[in-house]
């Protein structure tokens, strides 16, 4: 695994500490981990909205449309 040295802010120590504190995380490397990996879903989901609006209108009729997505899903 990759070691970093970061600099933070007073507030976002502070944020960071309190989130072990309450022990949902063990420790504030994982509190910033588990960010950066909801940073890259958001990252992810917002490209997916981007070429699906690129994409234009569909000619397809709902029920085509949710057969497609549950085909999809079910492959994936």
């Amino acid at each position: 695994m990759a070691r970093q040295s970061i600099s933070l802010t007073k507030p976002n120590d502070d944020w960071l500490k309190g989130m072990v504190d309450s022990e949902e995380y063990a420790s504030k490397s994982e509190v910033v981990n588990d960010l950066i990996r909801q940073a890259r879903e958001i990252d992810a989901i917002r490209t997916k909205l981007a070429a699906a609006e690129q994409g234009g209108f569909s000619q397809m009729a709902p029920d085509e449309i949710r057969d497609k997505v549950r085909t999809r899903l079910r492959n994936d």
